[in-house]
């Protein structure tokens, strides 16, 4: 699949050399003014949302165009469905552990069975969420502490689909759209010039990785108490 997010520029931005201003993607994700996703499968699928609203659009192979056939997509309030890599199980954080273990034990959430899908695809797996409802995560681990979505590219988009469709996103700790990158640096020397934003610290910031659970509200809900109650491993 492929995943994309459509930032307003910041008031006084000019291009670069290169014709681009990185300040223009280093922003929070409620700065974006669109965003979606394409699932390539048996159809290709465009989920589009422009701030007003969740739409899906089908591939008409024979016409060349896209046709509404999924719209005012709105996801359920809470779901059954839990999508993570249980392979890494014991490599998240006690609070995830807990709850996917208490998901498991419930046996039943939103008056369905509860069970798991999981692709290994970021964009077959929460379309999958998005439609049925429940839960997407893509936690932290040992060895990846801010798991390995990136922010500006992959985890706002989708989280301001899931917002615009009556879902939430969160970092396990609050909004993922409410997330900032890390800023450009100014560098420091003597040299003219030297007082320019650094763009190679800001390669940093538009390729920043943040833990990411995305789906029904009642399921990050429950997810974000975990979080509060067990707290984060050391």
């Amino acid at each position: 699949g492929t995943v994309f997010g459509i930032y307003r520029a910041p008031d006084g931005a000019s291009a670069g050399k290169d014709g681009l201003n990185l300040d223009s993607f280093l922003q929070r994700g409620t700065k974006m003014v669109a965003a979606g996703y394409c699932l390539y499968s048996a159809t290709t699928v465009l989920v589009l949302t422009l701030g007003s609203g969740v739409h899906g659009f089908t591939l008409d192979p024979d016409k060349q165009k896209f046709l509404q056939t999924h719209p005012n997509i709105r996801i359920p309030d809470v779901g059954s469905l839990y999508s993570f890599n249980e392979a890494n199980y014991r490599e998240f954080s006690e609070p995830v552990q807990q709850f996917l273990t208490s998901m498991k034990q419930s046996g039943v959430v939103g008056g369905k069975k509860v069970s798991s899908r999981y692709v290994g695809a970021l964009v077959a797996d929460v379309h999958n969420v998005l439609i049925n409802g429940g839960i997407y995560g893509y936690p932290a681990t040992r060895d990846n502490i801010n798991g390995k979505l990136r922010l500006l590219y992959e985890s706002a988009p989708m989280a301001m689909i899931m917002e615009q469709a009556g879902g939430a996103g969160s970092t396990g700790h609050g909004r993922i759209l409410d997330v900032l990158p890390p800023q450009r640096k100014k560098k420091n020397g003597h040299n003219k010039g030297d007082d320019e934003p650094d763009d190679d610290e800001a390669g940093k910031g538009i390729h920043v990785r943040v833990p990411t659970y995305l789906g029904s509200v009642e399921n990050v809900y429950e997810l974000e108490q975990c979080f509060k109650f067990y707290g984060e491993d050391d």
